[in-house]
């Protein structure tokens, strides 16, 4: 694996983190963007790792649905997650007042952590 791929992989975990410690604090408001980008962070890794990359989130977005979804590596759930997380950033962001309940962030987080997972074991598993 590529020093990059794994440097990604560990950025991803890191976000994970932040969005467990911000909803942990009540911030759930801020949660749902530390979420996206632990997705993103790994979307972008299983990418690196074919020499792809990408300058906007739609780069990332559209190519991570072309090379692990279409082809059927990676369930479509995965795809249909790092879009809606996307969305829920914006919001999260933007928004003068972004309500998303308890039950919305950690639904999040959740998915964040198992987006992670799937994408080192199909990492691990194209390199042996």
């Amino acid at each position: 694996m590529k020093d990059s791929t794994y440097q990604l992989l560990e950025k991803s975990q890191r976000a994970i983190q932040a969005a467990q410690t911000l909803h942990e604090h009540g911030q759930e408001e801020f949660a749902p963007g530390r979420a996206y980008y632990a997705m993103f962070y790994a979307a972008e890794a299983l990418l690196n790792e074919r020499d792809l990359r990408f300058s906007k989130h739609g780069g990332v977005h559209g190519a991570f649905g072309e090379h692990f979804v279409k082809n059927g590596l990676l369930d479509s759930k995965y795809h249909r997650w790092l879009l809606d997380a996307f969305d829920r950033r914006i919001v999260g962001d933007y928004a003068i007042q972004a309500t998303f309940t308890s039950q919305e962030v950690a639904e999040m987080i959740g998915q964040a952590i198992e987006f992670l997972a799937q994408a080192k074991h199909l990492l691990e598993a194209t390199q042996a």
